[in-house]
């Protein structure tokens, strides 16, 4: 259970890095209308932080009383979150941010869909 907890915790935190990467820098425009205002007032990181906190509280607390119930909760969130961060990640990457000039130039003019 502590490695679902702190795989959730990681995948989190790492939707959140995304996110401000991403739209902080005018790349992507939030899709959640009710994140948008957190993103442009930059509170997202501190929401995603405490909120973090809050989850992993929780679920250790479910835990304790439900053991099987938080396995599967946790599993699920961490599934769901996994699968946010692999898409925003991939966003990321098909922007070509994340791409070494080396590797760029490597393939002789650049990599498709790559700048």
């Amino acid at each position: 259970m502590i490695y679902l907890l702190g795989m959730l915790a990681i995948f989190i935190i790492s939707d959140g890095l995304l996110t401000h990467a991403l739209v902080g820098n005018d790349l992507l425009v939030e899709g959640n209308p009710l994140m948008v205002p957190l993103v442009a007032q930059g509170n997202l990181m501190l929401l995603k932080l405490v909120g973090t906190i809050i989850c992993v509280i929780i679920l250790w607390d479910l835990y304790r009383r439900f053991p099987r119930l938080a396995v599967i909760s946790t599993s699920c969130f961490v599934i769901a979150y996994g699968a946010i961060v692999f898409w925003n990640f991939g966003l990321l990457l098909s922007l070509g941010i994340m791409v070494p000039a080396w590797l760029a130039e490597s393939s002789g003019g650049g990599l498709p869909g790559f700048r």
